[in-house]
């Protein structure tokens, strides 16, 4: 499919579950890569197997005091990243959420902005997410292209002093952060814990 074939508008009401499904699934890939990452950093398996050790005084079953530490831990991670990224952000002053729908009718991919905190911050990816059944088919390049315009629009409207996009992005999803970069972004921070970057944000002056 190419990127020919995809329109971008805002979501309709009715098409609000399908877009919330497919938010979900890619939030799940998300938390499952960046809870995996995570983990396996040399503090927080020495934290964890600190954890075990002294679980192992407290709880009969070894099996327990090993698997409790890592579920508590990844729900942690889960929950934390929810915190920031919650689940569909409202419509704001830059419109949306919208969809990139193909010829047909059928809904591949979804988009959500929101204007950065402070004066001069630019516009903000909050959600972009592709249907699994439409991965690497332009989905996503059509998607950014969208947002690229709309911040444009959206800068020049309020008279912001420059127009700029910026897309956090998960340590994990290695595919998302050379295509931005291809696209001309670049890595400027992110967040994470225990010192580890876990989601990288990537910017772009307009």
């Amino acid at each position: 499919m190419a990127p020919s074939h995809l329109s971008v508008r805002e979501m309709r009401e009715d098409e609000k579950p399908l877009v919330l499904e497919m938010l979900k699934a890619g939030v799940k890939d998300t938390e499952n890569r960046v809870a995996l990452h995570a983990l396996t950093r040399p503090p927080a398996l020495l934290l964890l197997a600190a954890a075990s050790s002294g679980l192992r005084f407290v709880l009969a079953s070894f099996a327990l005091a090993l698997l409790l530490p890592v579920f508590l831990a990844v729900a942690a991670v889960k929950l934390g990243l929810r915190a920031r990224w919650g689940s569909l952000p409202p419509p704001g002053g830059l419109g949306g959420p919208w969809v990139a729908v193909r010829g047909s009718g059928d809904v591949c991919g979804v988009l959500a902005l929101a204007p950065g905190t402070n004066a001069g911050d630019g516009a903000r990816v909050t959600r972009l997410s592709v249907s699994r059944w439409h991965r690497r088919r332009g989905v996503g390049r059509r998607l950014l292209a969208f947002a690229e315009a709309r911040a444009r629009a959206w800068a020049g409207g309020m008279g912001e002093p420059r127009a700029r996009l910026v897309v956090p992005v998960a340590v994990a999803a290695w595919g998302v952060a050379g295509m931005l970069e291809g696209c001309g972004y670049q890595a400027e921070g992110g967040w994470g814990c225990l010192g580890y970057t876990l989601v990288r944000e990537f910017s772009k002056d307009l």
